[in-house]
């Protein structure tokens, strides 16, 4: 077994073209995305689109637990404190090149097809998100889960939770309820759900395929493909289109206050619904402040855009306490205990959220490339 932590392949089709395969291969961490995976995927993602014999491009992971279980925090913490509220050029790095590698897959020119099989979470939401085909499987488990560690939901989270039905999205920031196969579906984060045991089969059906070259025939025509093998997968039950009421009530308005209280005041027979608001109460006041100011901001805002509005926000994260105290109490002392800074929503003002969303570094932005 390769060390490498992305492993590349191609896929002979019938027509003579090829079909690329990135896999994800760091599996005793559930694939969470690293900086040396996007400094792998990003260049040949770029040549796979730029390549006339290629005819589209399937991400996937190794491993039967995780397609990618969010991103490599560690690392990111080791600077957190060493650099506190002053510039962080790891940091800089960190979330310039992911947000970068995310967009260049929102845009890509050919067909993308992404196995989102087991647990998918925060940054692995980033890579499948922006993909043409989202496949999900019975085992599928999604979060954005920042609230739990003083961030919010990045990665185009932003952008793609403002569009789904109603205020799922809020809810989801707010909560980091967990979703399966069918939630994906209703909330616009998958387009199918097909057995995981049928990934061979799939890729048997695109070697067998005369791929033409053009984008828009060449999407419809692995759409078509992947239609038989969504009866392969047991139907479930959609927990977020069943609460999808409650979730409208609970999170109506424009008052960031009443929402928490309404979410604090939760009492609920359904399991689900009572620990998404018990995770709230937990969770970060920031998050859910800076997550709420985002969902207002970004309405009207293009994909790149809101990238850039992330980009500071994130930066923003890195400069104040919570984000390294989440990590810390979840993932490095892991005693799931942060003491939080403000500690309730009604300490947080709406100076420090500005204070998040500000430039940080001089000049042109960072992404001011993303068009």
């Amino acid at each position: 077994m390769t060390d490498a932590v992305v492993l590349f392949d191609e896929i002979n089709t019938a027509g003579g073209q090829r079909f690329g395969i990135a896999t994800l291969n760091t599996p005793a961490s559930l694939n969470a995305l690293s900086v040396d995976m996007v400094r792998l995927l990003t260049p040949r993602l770029r040549a796979w689109a730029k390549d006339a014999g290629i005819a589209g491009v399937m991400l996937q992971a190794a491993g039967e637990k995780a397609f990618c279980a969010g991103g490599d925090l560690r690392p990111l913490y080791a600077t957190l404190g060493q650099y506190g509220a002053e510039r962080n050029p790891y940091a800089e790095s960190f979330f310039g090149e992911e947000y970068e590698l995310d967009y260049l897959i929102h845009t890509y020119p050919k067909p993308f097809l992404c196995w989102g099989h087991g647990i998918v979470m925060g940054g692995g939401i980033g890579l499948m998100a922006g993909a043409s085909h989202r496949v999900v499987t019975e085992k599928s488990r999604l979060a954005m889960p920042e609230i739990n560690i003083g961030l919010y939901p990045d990665v185009a989270g932003s952008w793609f939770l403002r569009r789904m039905p109603g205020r799922v999205g809020l809810f989801l920031a707010f909560t980091a309820a967990p979703l399966n196969a069918a939630d994906a579906i209703f909330c616009g984060l998958a387009d199918v759900c097909i057995a995981h045991e049928h990934k061979s089969q799939v890729l048997d059906a695109i070697a067998r395929v005369h791929w033409q070259g053009d984008a828009q025939a060449d999407r419809a025509t692995l759409s078509r493909l992947l239609e038989p093998h969504a009866a392969s997968a047991e139907p479930q039950r959609s927990v977020v289109r069943a609460h999808f009421d409650t979730i409208n009530a609970l999170m109506a308005g424009d008052d960031l206050l009443a929402i928490a209280q309404r979410l604090r005041a939760l009492h609920s027979d359904d399991a689900w619904l009572q620990t998404a608001a018990a995770t709230f109460v937990k969770g970060s006041p920031s998050s859910a402040a800076l997550a709420f100011a985002l969902w207002q901001r970004v309405h009207h805002m293009s994909l790149a855009e809101v990238f850039r509005l992330e980009y500071w926000a994130s930066l923003g994260a890195c400069a104040h306490a919570d984000f390294r105290e989440g990590i810390r109490a979840l993932l490095i002392e892991k005693d799931r205990n942060p003491r939080w800074n403000p500690a309730t929503l009604e300490e947080v003002t709406h100076e420090f959220i500005d204070d998040h969303l500000r430039p940080r570094t001089p000049g042109p932005h960072p992404l001011a490339a993303l068009t």
